[in-house]
């Protein structure tokens, strides 16, 4: 009998003693801090998360909004006319340009904020008019105002970080009302640009939605065939072992080694398509392929033989008992490693750097085969910019990446959740 227990001198059944008491409420402590230290654990972590999130929307707000100076234009003095034959918008562009558009919107700005205050005006604010124009040509028989964008060195003199005399400027154009912060929509619609009260994730954005597309078409399809022949056809012999341990290891490897093969080999085969999204998808195709094949044999695997059992005793083929029955029933697991690789791809950079995906791109890219970078590519260069105005930019941008990985996660969650089937 245990020594921590002893006898009841009537009925002779074991009773607690004082040293059983103490060993049992030292396990309950043991208990207690465990509990405690999870807890810890767990708001440790969340007070991180809160704190990586605030310090990124506080720098962030501002990437979101622009210094704009207002200037109204009496488009009835300026006679501009826009030819309704135009079909784009880079015509009617070029178009008004050869009109002298920007002769007509430094006139005007000269009038409305002085000399002083018209040179403060960005070098291509002269586009947003056009574009306005392109948008109503009605707007070219009265006089409109517009909110343009204004130079760097005047926003950063209304972040109280300019010379004294673009101080006094600011103080004054701000007193008059010409000068203001607005919240920048076309921030979400413009490309890459030298200035960073100009620039836009548009090209970056759909860089990365047509990279992960050609990602998910090539990954997802091969790796759950390979899972599925791997688990349910191969032979165990050597050759299967050393198959999965080098898909094993292939999940391992860092994701620069991607870059350097698809820079040596889909660039060496297709050496005009350099920094194209289909180079780039090929390539971080073969990086995502592993943890698919991984994550599918896992789901498979926990698919109940009694499913397979059932379906090959009515007379299912194999093909049948695969497709009809275990991968519905596994896809819930295959979709969860499906998106963890694409979610691992889309904040990638080394391989895109590796195969030229850090060019400026001015224009967003027009197909798979078009010139373009991504926004993991495009944050990486806007940090490296000294104008504080691309380090706001920067974090606005990281803030669209994460709501775009939130998508991308919300979606796989749906359809987990669809496909889910309980036994």
């Amino acid at each position: 009998m245990n020594d921590a227990l002893a006898p009841d001198a009537a009925t002779g059944a074991p009773t607690r003693t004082d040293r059983f008491e103490k060993r049992l409420a030292r396990r309950y402590a043991a208990e207690r801090r465990f509990r405690l230290i999870g807890l810890a654990a767990i708001v440790f972590s969340i007070a991180v998360l809160v704190f990586l999130l605030g310090t990124m929307i506080a720098n962030g707000i501002g990437g979101f909004q622009r210094a704009e100076l207002r200037v109204p234009i009496d488009f009835a003095e300026a006679g501009l006319t826009v030819d309704p034959s135009i079909s784009s918008e880079a015509e009617a562009v070029r178009s008004l340009e050869a009109q002298g558009l920007p002769g007509t919107v430094e006139f005007f700005a000269e009038q409305a904020l002085g000399a002083q205050g018209a040179a403060q005006l960005g070098t291509h604010a002269w586009r947003d008019v056009a574009a306005a124009i392109y948008a109503d040509p009605a707007i070219l028989g009265g006089q409109q105002t517009f909110d343009l964008p204004a130079s760097a060195d005047l926003a950063a003199a209304l972040d109280g970080e300019g010379s004294p005399e673009a101080e006094a400027l600011v103080r004054q154009l701000t007193a008059d009302g010409s000068l203001s912060r607005n919240f920048d929509a076309g921030f979400l619609e413009r490309s890459d640009a030298t200035n960073p009260q100009q620039v836009g994730i548009w090209a970056a954005l759909k860089g990365s939605i047509l990279t992960m597309i050609v990602t998910l078409a090539l990954a997802f399809p091969i790796g759950v065939l390979a899972a599925l022949y791997l688990e349910e056809y191969a032979p165990k012999n050597r050759w299967t072992d050393l198959i999965e341990v080098s898909i094993n290891n292939l999940a391992a490897v860092p994701s620069i080694i991607f870059g350097l093969l698809g820079l040596a080999v889909f660039l060496g085969l297709f050496p005009n398509l350099r920094s194209a999204p289909i180079i780039g998808g090929m390539t971080l195709a073969l990086m995502t392929m592993p943890v698919i094949v991984i994550s599918g044999r896992n789901a498979i695997k926990a698919v109940p033989p009694s499913i397979r059992d059932g379906a090959l005793a009515v007379g299912a083929s194999r093909v049948q008992v695969v497709f009809h029955h275990v991968l519905p029933l596994a896809l819930p697991g295959i979709l969860t490693g499906t998106i963890i690789g694409m979610a691992r791809a889309l904040g990638e950079t080394a391989p895109l750097l590796m195969i030229g995906m850090r060019a400026f791109v001015s224009t967003p890219p027009e197909g798979f085969t078009s010139p373009a970078t991504v926004l993991p590519v495009q944050i990486f260069l806007w940090s490296d910019e000294i104008d504080r105005g691309f380090v706001e930019r920067t974090s606005a941008a990281i803030i669209v990446l994460l709501i775009f990985l939130l998508l991308m996660n919300g979606l796989a969650i749906y359809l987990r959740n669809k496909f889910e089937k309980k036994w």
